[in-house]
């Protein structure tokens, strides 16, 4: 089991398509160099060979850096790939399938919306959850209205192993998530669409003490 981090995590995921300012290798660069803890590579649309090459790309930009590599659904190129973990959802393979494929030293984070489900992924076997949405947001929409933050806070406080907002996440709005139980925050657009992820990243950090 993970214990929860004594500070928030940071977790990028990865919107190749919604890039603002750079293509997508020289952003995670840039996260990397500014400290983002981990990085999921979401890429639905690409083929496993072109999603192969994606992480590989990544983990070689990012060699230098402590920033852990994840690849969502795909288990069998997180593995092949040599990445830090898988994020699974709720249509992946099950979180206890998956833990004894990988053993202990591979991260599984898991996209939850419930307490059920939740709870079903700490469970299983999970090292982190990712709740939400909290607020509203266009990537989330498909997952219902947004939970609040009084019921995101409900669900936190039972819940043992880490647990990462997400849904409509701003630097405005991350103190506040974090206040009411988040280990950390994730996010696509407040990457994707910022004018330099180093700053949102240094944002992010600078806020951290008063979180």
């Amino acid at each position: 089991m993970t214990k929860r981090p004594t500070v928030p995590w940071i977790y990028l995921i990865t919107d190749r398509k919604a890039c603002k300012n750079q293509d997508l290798l020289a952003l995670l660069e840039q996260a990397g160099e500014a400290g983002v803890d981990l990085i999921q590579i979401r890429e639905k649309d690409l083929s496993a060979r072109a999603l192969a090459d994606l992480v590989q790309a990544v983990r070689q930009r990012l060699a230098s850096s402590p920033t852990r590599v994840l690849v969502n659904d795909r288990v069998d190129v997180a593995l092949a790939c040599g990445a830090d973990g898988v994020h699974l959802t709720t249509r992946s393979l099950p979180t206890a399938v998956v833990r004894r494929l990988v053993g202990r030293d591979f991260l599984i984070g898991v996209s939850t919306h419930s307490l059920e489900e939740a709870e079903r992924a700490e469970n299983e076997g999970a090292d982190f959850i990712v709740l939400g949405p909290v607020f509203s947001t266009p990537s989330k929409q498909d997952f219902g209205p947004p939970l609040g933050l009084a019921a995101f806070e409900e669900i936190a406080r039972r819940i043992t192993i880490p647990v990462l907002a997400i849904g409509g996440i701003t630097l405005d709005r991350a103190p506040e998530v974090i206040a009411r139980g988040a280990s950390g925050i994730a996010a696509i657009r407040l990457f994707a669409q910022a004018d330099s992820v180093a700053g949102v990243v240094a944002a992010l950090k600078s806020s951290r003490p008063s979180l």
